[in-house]
């Protein structure tokens, strides 16, 4: 029988113990959900552990029993095969899913949603919702008010990707290799194909020998094409681990439909939703962004001898918009369409 929803829904978040699974926790306790409506599942290992919450202890339960009451809204920062398990559990419960593993990213009935880009995809209150790649919903975030207002003809990125972006395995191994680097020791394996510490080093993702793109430019390429549903659209990628512990750069050049001078696209940023222009008295770092809700831009140039293209710097926090705070975002927004929908329910019964 499907979930009878009401105001104060139901959230199970799986994968609680993971780097975006804890954000998705804090994220919700920030904004007041009381903790006797949020869930937390996770692995064998973590089932029966307890795990804070706003001042509360939730304990995790096992994933397969997710089902048995099932949650009005499940919020998914586990990998693609637990996400695969959990939307059969739940498919004809009515729960509303948002996965953010890559499970079902490019299926062509499932929308691929950033809020601030593409939000209307949740008007029809879809039951399963995929977020994006992080590296994809930065990209998208700082470059959608340029191509409103201009049109877009193409676009490069280089990535600089934290090591958190590989999980908490990857910040383990950046801290573990750093010391015994500084100790002018032996430098133990980790998570990632050549050591991170002190290095930098093209995307561990697979290389597809055909096109040459790594798996984490190719998925950049597909979620934007999809996103703006421009499947012509030159996305060209390079994606690099660099030796970070949290948040993601990337160095964008895009060719615009007109041009624009620094001016001008710096009010169009300004003006965005989920957009943020740096003003502090340093330059713009990740660092100097971890924790922050909006993506950042920095520095904007236009091409002297070409004023349709332009070259931003752009940071975002990948744990938090790039991955949690976006699938709470989704979900706060069907949230609000329930409601208004309720509300003229209630409002046609009166009449």
């Amino acid at each position: 029988m499907p979930i009878d929803h009401n105001l104060n829904p139901s959230i199970a978040v799986v994968g609680a113990r993971g780097l975006v699974g804890q954000e998705a926790l804090s994220i919700l306790a920030q904004r007041g959900w009381r903790a006797e409506r949020v869930r937390v599942f996770g692995s064998p290992r973590s089932v029966g552990t307890w795990i804070a919450y706003g001042g509360e202890q939730l304990c995790i339960e096992p994933i397969g029993s997710i089902a048995q009451d099932p949650p009005d809204y499940a919020l998914l920062c586990a990998d693609t095969h637990t996400a695969l398990d959990c939307e059969a559990l739940l498919r004809q419960h009515g729960t509303t899913v948002i996965d953010n593993s890559s499970a079902f990213r490019m299926h062509n009935e499932v929308p691929l949603v950033i809020p601030e880009v593409n939000g209307h995809m949740l008007n029809d209150r879809p039951r399963l919702i995929a977020n994006p790649n992080c590296s994809t919903i930065m990209l998208l975030t700082a470059l959608n008010p340029l191509r409103a207002a201009c049109g877009i003809r193409g676009l490069q990125a280089s990535t600089y990707q934290a090591v958190s972006g590989a999980g908490r395995l990857g910040l383990e191994t950046l801290r573990e290799q750093t010391r015994a680097a500084s100790k002018g020791g032996p430098i133990p394996d980790g998570v990632f194909p050549v050591p991170c510490a002190f290095d930098v080093f093209e995307h561990e993702s697979t290389l597809d020998p055909q096109s040459g793109f790594n798996g984490e430019e190719s998925k950049m390429i597909a979620e934007s094409r999809k996103i703006w549903d421009e499947p012509g659209l030159s996305v060209l990628p390079t994606c690099v681990r660099v030796p970070v512990e949290r948040a993601h750069a990337q160095a964008i050049t895009v060719d615009l439909g007109r041009t624009c001078t620094p001016d001008s696209v710096l009010e169009l940023l300004r003006a965005a939703p989920g957009v943020a222009v740096w003003s502090g008295n340093r330059p713009l770092t990740p660092a100097s962004i971890s924790g922050r809700d909006d993506v950042f831009v920095g520095r904007v140039r236009v091409d002297p001898c070409d004023g349709r293209r332009v070259l931003l710097w752009v940071c975002c926090d990948q744990i938090r918009k790039g991955a949690a705070l976006n699938a709470v975002q989704i979900m706060d927004r069907l949230m609000t369409l329930h409601q208004r929908t309720e509300h003229l329910q209630a409002a046609d019964s009166r009449a």
